[in-house]
């Protein structure tokens, strides 16, 4: 099914009523924050035409400004019970910048006046939530991002590129969340998660892991554009990956590519254009390669 053939008059009837979303089980003050940066990048569109740009280009427009945005971990982790789309213009993290940058670039496809808080929570809950609906339970979220790219390929949201691009396979191992699972306020205010949790993380796990290895990333950049979302793949544990960051490609006027990201406080603790992107992975030993996904709606 492909979702996003039925977005325009429904993007509209959304932005005319907040009831008909997820979201509305939660204070509009919880599940949207920042309108004075929202109604700055709407103006922004409207005077440079964004709406014009391939998706893509779209998408690095709007990524980009939001450069200086603070980071801020965990803005999904909203409410201890409710789990629904959300925004936080006040602060990213590394997904939920590509994130914001991909839900607002889609929204403009619609008329102006459906350029609203309304619409853009839609396209946020399209993206994030597997199947594109968010059921109002935490594990309805797309939690992993090579899940997530699995779930919104299929959907034809976006055309994952990594293994035309010279992918190669590795070892799988989604565990994140169970390890860590303190640090997450839903789960810690309901430990029953942790097993549904566990059986998700392993039909993750039990899919392949496609990763272009960071030693042919420069070879490959020329046939990325600005807006590819470029996830990063780590080494796990010995002979073990996931995903472990995740930013956006930016062509700068020079037409050199760069890493366009959320970066976390140890680093510069705001969104930024980074090096070159395999400059950029050269940095990180545990950094092994990357995936690329290309919006196409």
């Amino acid at each position: 099914m492909r979702t996003h053939k039925f977005i325009g008059i429904f993007g509209l009837l959304f932005a005319l009523s907040l009831g008909l979303t997820n979201a509305a089980r939660l204070p509009f003050e919880t599940v949207f924050k920042g309108e004075a940066t929202f109604d700055r990048l709407v103006a922004q569109a409207k005077a440079h035409n964004w709406r014009t740009l391939p998706i893509g280009e779209r998408t690095a427009t709007v990524g980009h400004a939001l450069l200086g945005t603070r980071y801020k971990s965990f803005t999904l982790e909203i409410d201890d019970k409710v789990e629904a789309a959300s925004v936080n213009f006040n602060g990213v993290d590394c997904w939920t910048f590509f994130e914001l940058s991909l839900g607002f670039a889609r929204m403009l496809d619609e008329i102006e006046p459906a350029w609203t808080p309304a619409t853009l929570l839609h396209y946020i809950e399209l993206d994030r939530y597997r199947g594109g609906v968010c059921t109002g339970q935490y594990l309805s979220r797309l939690h992993y991002l090579e899940d997530w790219l699995h779930d919104n390929d299929r959907r034809g949201l976006v055309d994952d590129l990594t293994r035309r691009l010279g992918g190669v396979a590795v070892n799988h191992a989604a565990r994140e969340m169970t390890l860590g699972w303190r640090h997450y306020r839903y789960l810690r205010a309901d430990p029953s998660l942790l097993d549904p949790l566990g059986k998700m993380e392993a039909n993750v796990s039990s899919r392949p892991l496609y990763q272009i290895p960071k030693s042919q990333v420069a070879r490959i950049e020329p046939k990325l554009k600005s807006g590819d979302i470029i996830g990063i793949i780590s080494r796990d544990r010995p002979g073990m990956y996931s995903t472990s960051h995740v930013g956006l490609a930016y062509r700068t006027k020079d037409g050199v590519l760069h890493f366009m990201h959320a970066s976390s406080p140890h680093n510069y603790g705001r969104v930024v254009v980074d090096k070159e992107l395999a400059k950029y992975l050269a940095e990180f030993r545990s950094d092994t390669g990357i995936l690329v996904a290309r919006p196409l709606h």
